[in-house]
């Protein structure tokens, strides 16, 4: 049976910041909604501030204080007439108590019900539906466990590596991989006691560790009448401390035969738990063609984009209609997707350094267009990169024909995209783009931890951003360089050489970012 909704939501509170919540509002705005606009004191000038219909600042920079602050979200949609909430991603976006409170104030969740989120919240309840819907999980535990003795002996009768996995996890919080038997006990407790201080919940269960796996998710619409499709494949395997880098779609590595399989498995697991709104199937592909169960995210993914580019649906609008209460207007057959297209997300860090975040202001920005080019971008020139949150600055996307057409579209891009005062993955992406195992699809998710030499090198061969202004002052006196790319292209180098060099040596040769 159908939830009842709201026939018509006339204003909507983004429950979220940056790019994510630039993304709503654009939605919105073409659905004629009213939008609210929430943030922290951090954030006041934030873009997501200013392009709302209204803005409400609900507590200072900390996020327990703002971001994860369910009174004073809740007492933001009421004191502006808010009809529904939509969380985005991140935050609350996969909290169910923070789901069940928005429909228990009378408000509409943009998201699925309360329900599916503990369903699948808990990864060990996850696996059992899974399990008794007919879709693959990866060999291991169906129970889990905070205690030292029960997990041990979990991972002791699976042969081979293992893995330890929090049940209330994500992330890589509470994750472990065991080589051998002599190093279960000491990885299970300290699993253990980083999920419980990352959750507040120690339990954590076992899986057979599966070598070299391959990430792949399938995106899923349900509408509140009973009708799932899914949008076929997104590639996720370009991955840092199990965080996402770099995605595409189709995913080179599926046949058409492994494509419908793992589709129909994606719908299956949706089907299995009564999926309303936009969600994610995740699994593990191995290298014989196996694929395996791995999560459900219940909200947008950071990667939606990808989808909409190579489908021509709009995700983000499709969770408002669903939302109000209409039914999906295409069926599984007509979802055909065309071409090629990769996201980059362009982050705020330096990867020389670990990836620690890059903070300070955005002392210049200049964003790639043109055709088959998208940015989803939540900064603008002058902005400071707060260090309270995620450092992501956009979500850079490109369509093609194929993906190498797609590959070189995204290597003009980057070499477009400037951004200085902060530190910047630009170059990184570009240097991933270029290798010789992404070209050949030869990814995993120990794509970049195998190739840190050539990837995280501390020579980056980008130009430091005051190398940067100086090329540009040696123009503005009559140099022959031209300023014009953000990841090494030979222009770039040549204003660099032209004069720029010589000014930078006066400058001093600066660490970026160490001397904000």
């Amino acid at each position: 049976m159908a939830r009842k909704k709201k026939d018509i939501l006339g204003k909507v509170l983004i429950a979220n910041r940056g790019e994510i919540a630039m993304r709503i509002i654009r939605a919105c705005r073409e659905l004629n909604i009213d939008t609210v606009s929430i943030f922290s004191e951090a954030d006041r000038r934030s873009l997501h501030v200013r392009q709302a219909d209204e803005a409400v600042c609900i507590g200072a920079a900390p996020a327990a204080e703002s971001y994860l602050n369910v009174d004073s979200i809740i007492a933001a949609a009421r004191e502006t007439g808010a009809d529904a909430i939509h969380p985005g991603y991140g935050f609350l976006a996969e909290n169910a108590d923070f789901a069940a409170r928005v429909a228990g104030e009378g408000l509409v969740f943009i998201g699925p019900p309360a329900s599916v989120m503990r369903a699948m919240g808990n990864k060990i309840d996850a696996r059992r539906a899974m399990r008794d819907a007919g879709v693959p999980i990866v060999p291991g535990s169906t129970t889990g466990s905070d205690r030292v003795k029960d997990v041990v002996k979990d991972a002791l009768a699976i042969d081979g590596p293992v893995m330890i996995k929090a049940s209330a996890g994500g992330g890589g919080k509470g994750m472990r991989s065991v080589e051998d038997r002599r190093g279960v006990e000491s990885a299970v407790r300290e699993a253990i006691g980083e999920a419980q201080s990352a959750f507040g919940d120690g339990t954590v269960y076992v899986e057979k560790r599966i070598d070299s796996p391959r990430h792949v998710e399938f995106q899923i619409l349900g509408d509140t009448h009973g009708h799932i499709v899914h949008l076929c494949e997104r590639e996720c395997s370009v991955q840092r401390r199990h965080q996402k880098v770099l995605e595409e779609t189709p995913s080179p590595a599926l046949t058409p035969e492994l494509r419908m399989a793992m589709g129909n498995a994606a719908l299956a697991a949706a089907r299995a738990v009564h999926y309303e709104n936009a969600g994610t199937i995740e699994f593990i592909l191995d290298r014989d063609g196996a694929f395996y169960f791995l999560e459900m995210n219940t909200r947008i993914q950071v990667e939606h984009p990808i989808t909409e580019m190579t489908t021509g649906v709009d995700l983000v609008q499709w969770q408002l209609r669903i939302a109000r209460g209409e039914e999906l207007a295409f069926v599984q057959e007509q979802i055909a997707p065309r071409g090629h297209a990769i996201e980059c997300r362009i982050y705020a860090e330096d990867e020389t350094r670990n990836f620690v975040p890059s903070c300070g202001r955005i002392d210049c920005l200049s964003e790639p267009s043109g055709p088959g080019i998208r940015n989803d971008s939540g900064v603008y020139e002058g902005w400071e990169v707060s260090p309270y949150y995620d450092p992501i600055l956009s979500k850079l996307i490109v369509l093609g024909e194929n993906r190498e057409a797609a590959r070189r579209r995204m290597l003009c891009a980057l070499d477009e995209y400037v951004v200085l005062g902060v530190r910047t993955s630009i170059g990184l992406h570009g240097r991933i783009l270029r290798h010789p195992e992404f070209i050949s699809e030869n990814v995993d998710t120990g794509f970049i931890e195998r190739n840190a030499d050539a990837l995280l090198g501390g020579d980056s061969g980008e130009i430091p951003d005051e190398a940067w202004i100086a090329a540009a002052l040696v123009e503005d006196l009559g140099g022959v360089g031209k300023c014009s790319g953000g990841s090494g292209d030979s222009r770039a180098q040549r204003a660099y050489d032209d004069g720029g060099a010589w000014l930078w040596k006066q400058i001093g040769n600066w660490e970026i970012g160490e001397q904000r």
